[in-house]
């Protein structure tokens, strides 16, 4: 079963990408290094970046 990446929403291939966890217990998955930036360092709502499906959904 495919994993899908936390900020973009795109399907994670087996073998690829990486898993983050937080000291609380929340699990997140990222497909790259961009989307793992965009989420922990520069704290960005995938809803308002162009490039993520959930920006694609909600428009």
């Amino acid at each position: 079963m495919a994993k899908k990446c936390t900020f973009c929403g795109n399907e994670i291939e087996p073998g690829t990408g990486m898993m983050y966890v937080k000291k609380d217990g929340t699990i997140y998955y990222f497909c790259s290094s961009k989307c793992r930036k965009n989420m922990l360092e520069l704290k960005r709502d995938p809803k308002k970046v162009r490039w993520t499906k959930l920006y694609r959904k909600r428009t």
